[in-house]
């Protein structure tokens, strides 16, 4: 049983950034972040695989948001770049010791961490 710890949200300008962290408990893990915004469905935003190799971006992500790891540390990072108004949300950070991907089939999830952003 894995613990997932958020942390980093807070209040933003539009345009500003922003990094949000996340650890494990454990090792070996695909991790991946996701975000839902109130009266939304949670969608992933991106995922990256146990290496750190691999990385997938939401479409409205791409350019601007950065997925990265830490293996050695077991934590996760998610830099926020240009963030836009429509980036205001909860964040979550999730892992699986198998699925690689933005769907919800993640094993294991944290509590979120909001961002918000504001003019």
């Amino acid at each position: 049983q894995a613990q997932v710890v958020e942390s980093g949200g807070g209040l933003v300008q539009e345009g500003g950034s922003l990094r949000l962290s996340c650890t494990t408990s454990g090792v070996g893990y695909v991790m991946a972040w996701f975000r839902q915004a109130p009266g939304k469905e949670r969608e992933g935003v991106a995922s990256i695989s146990r290496s750190g190799d691999g990385e997938i971006y939401a479409d409205d992500v791409k350019g601007r948001f950065a997925i990265s790891r830490d293996v050695a540390e077991n934590t996760l990072y998610l830099q926020m770049d240009s963030l836009k108004l429509e980036d205001t949300a909860m964040y979550y950070c999730a892992a699986d010791r198998l699925y690689y991907g933005l769907n919800r089939l993640y094993t294991y999830w944290g509590q979120g961490t909001q961002v918000t952003v504001s003019l």
